[in-house]
């Protein structure tokens, strides 16, 4: 790999006004990050066809349905005054509409939800950005891949095994990344509807470091999971995991209710279990995948997500207890 491929440049795209609406800050520009042939991006551009037809045939999306559902939920919404959201904002309520299929009252409930989760959890999502967090990108054990999966879903990769030194980056640091990643794929209409999927690579994990795991904290990812992320998290991978991984497991499986359990998967160094659900075109080689390109890592995305900090706070602005500004 030659230096130029490894060297990335930031460029800044106008976003047009057409997609404006997507962002709740006044950001008119949106940084890319450029290295080799990779490009890293928050992708606003409206739904292809492709995801189209999936937010018609899985979401029960089409523009009568979306317009009624979103009228039915600002309603709804208005009703919750200790509330403070941007009600306005079309593109902010579909966020939410998509994960529950449009039924208006289940987007209301999964609102109450993300934003008790925030209050409940505040010691973490207090002035979460990603230039008070840089610490958790630059240990590298945290990234997504430039590209997505054959079924358009954003892939997460976390590697909590030999290059996870836990005396430099705690598990509090690594949901904190996690949680900024998933803030910016809501944003993106076809995560929206495509969702994402989890590659937990727990290649060389230690007795040492499963000590760090703790119930209160499985609890904590698990309650995030399953009740408070407006994202669809299709499938959880877990690979290359040694035999104490099951004591790891152990302190989830209390909380796990049957939906999300059956979407977690473990392959092992089975690579083609792995690829049974994720086509090789879309894995880089580590996973017997055929994208042969550089890896990204988590220091690359964050010299994006540093640039998006004014938007992070524009989402940190709203929720329960907050001062509403005319």
């Amino acid at each position: 790999m030659s230096q130029d491929e490894n060297k990335s440049y930031i460029e800044y795209v106008k976003i047009p006004p057409e997609l404006a609406p997507t962002m709740l800050s006044d950001m008119d520009e949106i940084p890319v990050v450029r290295f080799g042939e990779v490009t890293l991006e928050v992708e606003l551009q409206d739904l292809k066809p492709e995801a189209q037809e999936i937010a018609r045939k899985e979401l029960r999306e089409t523009p009568d349905v979306s317009r009624e559902a979103v009228k039915e939920l600002r309603d709804l919404l208005k009703e919750e005054k200790d509330l403070f959201v941007p009600l306005d904002n079309d593109a902010w309520l579909i966020r939410f509409l998509r994960p529950c299929k449009f039924y208006p009252e289940s987007a209301r409930d999964l609102i109450k939800r993300y934003y008790s989760f925030k209050v409940k959890h505040a010691d973490m999502y207090d002035g979460l950005m990603p230039s008070k967090e840089t610490n958790i990108f630059k240990a590298n054990i945290l990234t997504v891949l430039p590209n997505r999966d054959q079924c358009g879903r954003r892939i997460l990769v976390i590697e909590l095994g030999k290059k996870w030194d836990t005396s430099k980056v705690s598990l509090d640091e690594v949901f904190k990344g996690c949680v900024l990643f998933l803030e910016l794929a809501m944003l993106e209409p076809e995560s929206q509807v495509a969702g994402a999927v989890v590659i937990f690579d727990m290649d060389g994990l230690s007795l040492a470091q499963t000590t760090k795991f703790t119930p209160s904290f499985a609890k904590r990812i698990v309650d995030w999971l399953q009740d408070s992320v407006p994202l669809r998290v299709k499938n959880i991978h877990i690979v290359n995991q040694p035999y104490i991984f099951k004591m790891v497991f152990a302190l989830f499986k209390p909380f796990l209710r049957e939906k999300l359990r059956g979407r977690i998967i473990f392959h092992g160094t089975d690579r083609k279990s792995l690829h049974k659900y994720m086509d090789p075109s879309t894995l880089p080689l580590c996973y017997g995948g055929t994208r042969d390109l550089p890896r990204v890592t988590g220091d690359q995305w964050l010299q994006l997500l540093v640039k998006c900090d004014k938007e992070y706070a524009a989402i940190n602005s709203y929720g329960y207890n907050k001062k509403q500004e005319k």
